[in-house]
């Protein structure tokens, strides 16, 4: 049985750890997307990633004796897989053909806000002014991060795919909370992924022919998409978001491109200049004064202690 979330779903250990990892793994995603689409098409890579990352799903519930929801409420999560996670892929993936990783950063940023929105308009999560504030703060960070790094700025048609991925994934984190918190998110999570792969698979029906051909490192790269930003990325992130409200987990995304550099910088020596430092900080800050909560003031805990 999957352990409830706290009450009041605020962030804790647990969900900090997990929400670390997710973006850590999806930190990776962009330049391994670029580097796979190489060797397979937009449509092959996303039914590929979706594929190998449901399959090892199953395995995973299996080991962990993990029971499935029942399959009269697997229609909605379906769904919500065909589109939070096929129609996101698929459209990142086409969009990445030609849209410069700086545009598709700065859009990618907009996650948080549109997960904010969606979720106080379906879930009634309250959104506190600090909340929008510190949003606001973290997207300006990650846009002086993206331009202070030299990254190409330029509009492209696909860039509006970036935005449909957004809008997609916001529906995603916000939909599946309700789910995970009767059925857990480790099973909502595989069947999200089941949704996906068959929502990508009309696109990917060339994959057997494109998986005979690909090189080796092609290959490895596809793996490592399935494996680390799919299958650690979004068990992870959903285990944080049914710990705590999809607002706070999702404004974590912030923190990717930062990340990003900072992986740079310690892995290709890719010295950032203070404007980029500055971006990072005022992203850290904004992410903080998004998730920081208010004390309340003593009277009033006190009545809240005696009720």
């Amino acid at each position: 049985m999957t352990r409830a979330a706290p009450a009041g779903g605020h962030l804790d250990a647990r969900a900090l750890f997990y929400v670390s990892i997710a973006v850590l793994t999806w930190s990776s995603a962009y330049a391994s997307i670029a580097y796979a689409l190489a060797a397979f098409t937009p449509g092959e890579l996303a039914f590929a990633r979706l594929l190998l990352a449901a399959g090892l799903f199953q395995g995973y519930l299996r080991l962990r004796r993990i029971a499935l929801p029942p399959l009269a409420a697997w229609p909605p999560m379906l769904a919500l897989g065909v589109v939070g996670l096929a129609a996101y892929h698929l459209c990142l993936n086409v969009a990445e053909v030609r849209v410069p990783s700086g545009t598709a950063a700065i859009l990618i940023a907009l996650i948080p806000g549109a997960t904010a929105a969606v979720s106080a308009l379906w879930l009634r999560e309250r959104l506190a002014a600090r909340t929008v504030f510190g949003l606001a703060l973290a997207l300006c960070g990650v846009a002086l991060v993206v331009f202070s790094s030299g990254q190409d700025l330029r509009f492209q048609p696909r860039a509006l795919l970036v935005l449909v991925s957004v809008l997609a994934a916001a529906i995603y984190f916000t939909g599946q909370k309700s789910s995970t918190q009767r059925y857990g998110a480790e099973a909502v999570t595989a069947v999200t992924l089941v949704g996906g792969a068959l929502g990508a698979a009309p696109f990917g029906l060339g994959i057997v022919h494109a998986l005979s051909s690909a090189p080796a490192p092609r290959l490895a790269a596809l793996l490592w998409l399935a494996l680390g930003p799919t299958f650690f990325g979004y068990l992870t992130w959903n285990l944080a978001i049914h710990r705590a409200s999809a607002t706070q987990v999702s404004s974590f995304i912030y923190c990717s491109s930062p990340l990003a550099v900072l992986i740079g910088w310690l892995w290709l020596g890719e010295r950032p200049g203070l404007l980029t430092l500055a971006g990072g900080a005022l992203v850290i800050g904004g992410v903080i004064l998004a998730n920081v909560r208010r004390r309340r003031a003593p009277a009033a805990q006190a009545v809240a202690e005696e009720a």
